[in-house]
């Protein structure tokens, strides 16, 4: 079995369970202080993620199946990655959870919730979920994914949540567009950027409270989306209930959950969470040399490329002298993937890969691939995709101090048998 999915044998079972207890994360799953919380409860399996600390216990939490928990308050849950084999959407109850702040809403009236549109508007605006969802529905199929995925693979390691490749998703997003909404509050000369929050907040007054905010182009293009639903149903609690930001192509710390406020505003907003976290090197790679220091920055924006293997694991068999179809994903921040590459030599050559399905520039991609091992023995196999614009994946991984935006090609270690 693979090192995202086998449980460890009892002395690493122990040795995890001793590190639980430090952290108290029984505690705090079996608290009763919030509702969300109460019938969440620690799984039995553990697993043991392919980087250093790489132990996670198993959790499930209310309209979640057993995930990878890497905190609990704030939640902060990973998809098995073996669950991206099982289809080109991400089922809700599978979809990775990320907070900031552990004062998350647990109990909301869908009849009394409000949004309000203020700022630099001509008509300031209190919209319930129903108002809202009367200025018509459309569908967008996009990948939802936390700017720190696979940052447990930052070498030198950085600081921040050890996440493997789970904390992505894809979905078929149902909402409004923004614009809609800006245009019906009607926009006012000098705007510049659009701010949005959220009900969670933190649990002491001092905190920052996370208040993200695009350009008014962006906010403007049409795209970006109030969503009410996932892949036909209501969001999850956990997931934004019951409207979130969806912002195609962009990384998920602007996917504000749970909206409470809108403001249109007349200079670039420069809280923490825009002028200090979130921010990447100034330079095309967003990258610096592994361990050095970030000079110039700039607020993370699109994904980079990516790609997978997903019908095998790192660690899996294969059986030699037969036929194997290879699957997997890919995709980008919008540009839309046009090729799919696969290597079994460790990428002294490469072999075109047949893509699936086109859903959409924002959506997963499958690609699949028959490969027939030749011999018995180790393999290395490694996977790249190219978008319309020519971007692709380098050999080796580019690295920013914050683990942000991984970006190389992947490698899955296999054994023909």
């Amino acid at each position: 079995m693979s090192k995202h999915t086998q449980g460890t044998k009892a002395g690493a079972r122990r040795q995890f369970l001793q590190m639980a207890g430090v952290m108290g994360a029984g505690a705090a799953l079996g608290s009763a202080s919030l509702n969300v919380f109460a019938a969440a409860r620690a799984a039995p399996d553990i697993v043991n993620l392919p980087f250093a600390n790489g132990l996670r216990q198993m959790a499930t939490f209310p309209q979640k199946r057993s995930l990878i928990l890497l905190t609990s308050r704030p939640p902060q849950l990973e998809t098995p990655f073996a669950v991206y084999n099982d289809g080109i959407f991400t089922p809700n109850d599978a979809f990775f959870v990320r907070y900031h702040w552990s004062g998350i809403p647990t109990n909301i009236d869908p009849k009394t919730y409000r949004v309000a549109i203020k700022g630099l508007v001509d008509t300031p605006l209190s919209l319930s979920l129903e108002d809202i969802k009367q200025m018509g529905a459309v569908k967008l199929a996009a990948v939802h994914q936390c700017s720190g995925n696979s940052r447990g693979f930052s070498n030198p390691r950085v600081p921040g949540g050890e996440l493997a490749n789970g904390a992505m998703g894809n979905a078929v997003w149902t909402g409004v567009p923004l614009k809609k909404v800006l245009e019906k509050a009607g926009i006012k000369a000098g705007a510049v950027q659009v701010t949005f929050n959220g009900l969670d907040n933190p649990p002491v007054g001092d905190g920052p409270d996370l208040i993200k905010a695009l350009d008014l182009n962006h906010a403007m293009d049409g795209e970006v989306m109030l969503a009410w639903a996932m892949n036909g149903a209501d969001l999850p609690m956990l997931n934004g209930y019951p409207l979130r930001l969806v912002v195609p192509g962009y990384y998920g710390t602007y996917w504000v959950k749970h909206l409470s406020d809108i403001e249109v505003v007349d200079k670039p907003l420069a809280n923490f969470w825009m002028a200090t976290a979130y921010r990447v090197p100034d330079n095309e790679c967003a990258c610096v040399a592994p361990g050095g220091k970030m000079e110039k920055s700039r607020p993370i924006g699109r994904f980079s490329i990516r790609s997978f293997i997903t019908s095998v694991l790192d660690g899996g068999k294969i059986p030699a002298g037969k036929s194997t179809l290879l699957r997997g994903i890919a995709f980008d921040g919008g540009y839309g993937v046009t090729d799919v590459d696969v290597s079994a030599d460790g990428g002294k050559t490469w072999h075109r890969a047949k893509l699936g399905k086109d859903y959409g520039k924002y959506s997963f991609r499958e690609w699949t691939m028959p490969f027939k091992p030749a011999k018995h023995g180790a393999l290395e196999l490694k996977v790249r995709a190219t978008n319309r614009i020519g971007q692709t994946q380098p050999m080796t991984a580019l690295w920013n101090p914050s683990g942000y935006m991984r970006n190389v090609v992947e490698t899955t270690h296999v054994t023909a048998v």
